[in-house]
């Protein structure tokens, strides 16, 4: 069974953030979720969960346009098996990304992640990331209608992804270039 784990970098456990990443896991058919809010957990849990799975769905409220420090945390200390690093738990592996902010203005946002994702780690992330603003939310933990259908939409676009991934080996070894 393939498994998918949501990294949540919000500041404070809940919310909007949560909520999405949580509705983008429940679109992954016929796999295996685990949420990690990073305001509850250690780096190493995160990066442990991140090295099991199959597939990752990041997620951070977006702050002076761009992720979240709790994330920029965590993508610091990962290792990416570059330099004598002995690791690399995201190279070959799907992932997702998954903003929310107060407007719309900051859906650009994601293209940051998404390029530290696949230019750095050589992650194979499903394009366009998924950003989320308040007016997407019919209160802090439930998305409206139309936003409920696109989460579930990415989480089934996911666990093609990661199933494409799994069958091939060359998207399973590109390696970051430098």
């Amino acid at each position: 069974m393939m498994r998918v784990v949501g990294v949540v970098g919000g500041p404070e456990p809940g919310g909007r953030t949560r909520t999405t990443v949580a509705s983008v896991l429940r679109g992954v058919r016929d796999a295996d979720t685990e949420l990690v809010e990073l305001s509850q957990t250690g780096l190493d849990t995160a990066t442990d969960a991140i090295d099991a799975a199959d597939a990752v769905v990041f997620g951070s409220p977006v702050y002076r346009a761009t992720y979240s420090q709790l994330l920029k945390d965590l993508l610091e200390s990962t290792g990416r098996g570059q330099w004598g690093e002995t690791s690399a738990p995201l190279l070959g592996k799907a992932a997702a990304t998954v903003l929310t902010g107060a407007s719309p203005h900051h859906f650009l946002a994601t293209n940051d992640l998404r390029n530290v994702l696949a230019g750095f780690f050589a992650a194979q992330v499903l394009s366009p990331g998924l950003y989320l603003h308040h007016g997407d939310f019919d209160d802090r933990v439930t998305l409206a209608g139309p936003s409920a259908e696109l989460a579930r939409q990415h989480g089934e676009a996911l666990g093609e992804l990661a199933a494409a991934v799994r069958l091939s080996t060359a998207l399973r070894t590109m390696a970051p270039q430098v």
